[in-house]
């Protein structure tokens, strides 16, 4: 540990996320909810842009299928939030060779699926983890999208993780407003009242309603929070919880404009790697079809303590842990690690500040 390096007493840390987290999840589950809206759910996935990253099959790797989206074994895609509002910049960046610094990710998520497509776990990686970047010596893991573009981070997360990466899916979290409007909104249980000083914005204790600006709001707010970023981290999963849980109920999925506007919005923010095929993508959502709120997981990674290296605040994650964690997933057995390892897992809606 170094010095200056300051132990931590919670089991795992998530790490500083943008609005975009809200949207990463719901990109891929979605898909499996409008299976059946054939011919307009291929035209909007047929305009996302598309980059090659680099991504081996995995029968050129470990002997795994070469079909990433068939059912059989765990399929684990790559989250990343960026600072861009247009997708189709990401993709021209890359194919005229990207510049170092050109954009950057602060949102680092590895989304497991199991085998048999039904529970599925979101792992959030600290964006200032202390890794080591290829080419660049150790560096915070989320300079590796900066320094190489989306290539170098899927290699980086692949080596820090030992994970096979099937797919790579980046974001904006500048489509979130519109998103929670799509969908109508989504109602949150305050367990007591809190404020803002920065936005100056107060949450009453009780059911409170977030739409839009608010939503927007409520899952960025840190300052007057008592655990500072941990609760704001508990906030965004919290509301990702609630609208997953509105997208896929009766609601939404029998309500053609919304669910249309709903699908519209979130392939409208999305950038998707070259072997992530309409076909594919196809395949994963029919796979996907009986997927529902109960059954995804939100997971933090095991830390040991944050630092300072080379004048930087760094995170230090807990190597041992850490191990198991992603050894679980590459085994599909994280159900059975998380029974014996609990600490980080979400708590109940109206336990979230």
């Amino acid at each position: 540990m170094s010095e200056g390096a300051t132990a931590h007493s919670r089991g795992g840390w998530i790490g500083r996320h943008k609005a975009a987290t809200i949207l990463l999840l719901l990109v891929v589950l979605l898909l499996g909810t409008v299976a059946a809206w054939a011919t307009y759910l291929n035209s909007q996935i047929s305009h996302v842009p598309r980059i090659d990253v680099g991504i081996k099959p995995p029968s050129e790797d470990n002997g795994g299928e070469s079909s990433p989206s068939s059912a059989g074994r765990g399929l684990n895609i790559l989250l990343a939030g960026t600072d861009t509002r247009n997708p189709g910049e990401l993709q021209k960046l890359v194919q005229s060779g990207w510049q170092p610094g050109s954009m950057r990710s602060d949102t680092i998520m590895v989304l497991h699926l199991t085998a048999d497509r039904k529970k599925a776990y979101l792992i959030s990686i600290p964006r200032d983890t202390w890794t080591s970047v290829p080419g660049y010596g150790h560096q915070k893991i989320n300079a590796a999208f900066s320094f190489g573009g989306p290539k170098l981070y899927v290699q980086t997360i692949q080596d820090f993780t030992g994970l096979h990466i099937d797919h790579l899916a980046v974001i904006d979290w500048t489509g979130f407003k519109n998103l929670s409007s799509a969908v109508g909104g989504v109602d949150v249980n305050v367990p007591q009242t809190v404020t803002d000083p920065t936005n100056r914005v107060t949450w009453p204790k009780g059911i409170v309603h977030l739409e839009g600006q608010r939503a927007l709001d409520y899952v960025r707010m840190r300052h007057g929070l008592p655990n500072g970023d941990f609760d704001r981290i508990a906030r965004q999963q919290n509301f990702l919880r609630a609208m997953m849980g509105k997208i896929l109920s009766s609601g939404t999925m029998t309500n053609p404009i919304r669910l249309t506007k709903t699908v519209h919005t979130m392939t409208a923010q999305l950038t998707v790697d070259s072997g992530f095929t309409n076909g594919r993508m196809r395949d994963l959502a029919f796979s996907l079809r009986h997927l529902r709120t109960r059954d995804v997981t939100f997971v933090t990674l095991p830390l040991k303590a944050y630092g300072r290296i080379d004048g930087q605040s760094v995170v230090l994650v807990d190597q041992k842990k850490s191990e198991g964690l992603f050894g679980a997933a590459a085994a599909d057995e994280l159900s059975t690690y998380l029974a014996k390892n609990d600490g980080s897992v979400l708590p109940a809606p109206g336990q979230v500040r």
